[in-house]
This record gives structure tokens, C-alpha cells and sequence, in this order.
């Protein structure tokens, strides 16, 4: 499956680290170059915000997709390329599933937690067939990486699913994947 447009989890704040920004910025602005759709929870703060400004920098599409609860505590982007208001997070996570090829987690709190899981709960149960990168800045997800692996062992975790889970330690590395599969027939 090509490519086109790719969904971006991460926080609403920045982090502790320095690394966390830059490496959301480093994205954006690869993605951009790309050419590829970035479609996000569409705030203005955080890594959110900072993945959103440089991809538009760059001449970049951004749809920022934000249920009417947020628009305020977010601060939605209101320089996107689009901007969407929609009823709540569960309507929110499947308007973004539903337009994107692929799904890039980076680092952030609960809500990127929920959104990593439950996209790769929904891979599990074929309700999409989504390939999922996690951008593992820092060794920010290190942890979480050892409990799913835990689980794998453990027999809890489908074969399929688990499988179509990339970790990545740059947003080169993530360049290089999207460059091998543009390549695939």
C-alpha cells in the first residue's frame, strides 16, 4: 500500500528532554519534504505543535482533527491546512485512522499511550491493516518496548499485530523505512 498520508500521536507538552522537540521538528519537516499528509489531534502546543510548524515551514499539508472539548485546553493550530472540530476523542482517533496509511507515535502522555494501543488493537482485530512506527527519541519508550515484548513471551499478543510494530530511534531511520517502501510494488 502507498503511502500518502501518515497519522501523528504525541504530546501536547514537550517533554524534559530537548531531544523530544527536536526530533519532532526534524519530522515534520522530512514529512513535508515528502510530500506526505501528516493528520494529527490538531494542537498547537507541545510535540503536537512543533511536528505541525515545521512541516508547514516546509510547505507541508497538515489536517489537525480536535473534538470541540480540546479546541480550548489544546489551543488548536489555527494555521493549518485543515482544521477539524468533531464531537469527542473516540470520534477524533477514528477520523485520523480512517485517512492515514501509516501511524507515527512519539513521545507523550496518557492520550498517546491510549492512541498507540488502541491502533494496534484495532490491527489485531482487522479492523484496519495500518503499519505503526514509534519514534523511540531518547529511549523514551525503552520500557514500554520491554512490557510488550513481556507480553509476546508471555502469549498474549496475536502474531499479525505485533509484527506490523516499527521502532525507530531517529526521524532518518523513519525516512529510510518510508524510502524502502516506496520501492515495494
Amino acid at each position: 500500500m502507498r503511502i500518502e498520508s501518515v497519522a501523528v500521536f504525541c504530546g501536547s507538552k514537550n517533554g524534559d528532554q530537548p531531544e523530544y522537540t527536536q526530533a519532532a521538528a526534524s519530522l515534520g519537516a522530512m514529512l513535508a519534504q515528502r510530500r506526505l499528509t501528516i493528520i494529527y489531534g490538531g494542537g498547537s502546543a507541545g510535540l503536537m505543535g512543533n511536528i505541525a510548524d515545521a512541516a508547514l515551514e516546509k510547505g507541508g499539508k497538515v489536517i489537525g482533527i480536535i473534538p470541540k472539548l480540546l479546541v480550548e485546553w489544546e489551543v488548536a493550530h489555527r494555521n493549518l491546512t485543515e482544521l477539524i472540530v468533531c464531537d469527542d476523542m473516540h470520534r477524533r482517533k477514528q477520523m485520523i485512522y480512517g485517512r492515514c496509511e501509516a501511524a507515527i507515535i512519539l513521545p507523550g502522555g496518557f492520550g498517546t499511550l491510549d492512541e498507540l494501543f488502541e491502533v494496534l488493537t484495532w490491527n489485531q482485530l482487522t479492523i484496519h491493516d495500518k503499519e505503526i512506527l514509534v519514534l523511540n527519541t531518547h529511549g523514551f519508550y525503552d520500557s514500554l518496548l520491554q512490557h510488550l515484548t513481556h507480553l509476546k513471551k508471555s502469549g498474549f499478543l496475536y502474531e499479525g499485530a505485533y509484527e506490523k510494530l516499527h521502532v525507530m530511534k531517529t526521524p532518518q531511520e523513519i525516512n529510510d523505512w518510508l524510502d524502502q517502501r516506496a520501492d515495494l510494488p
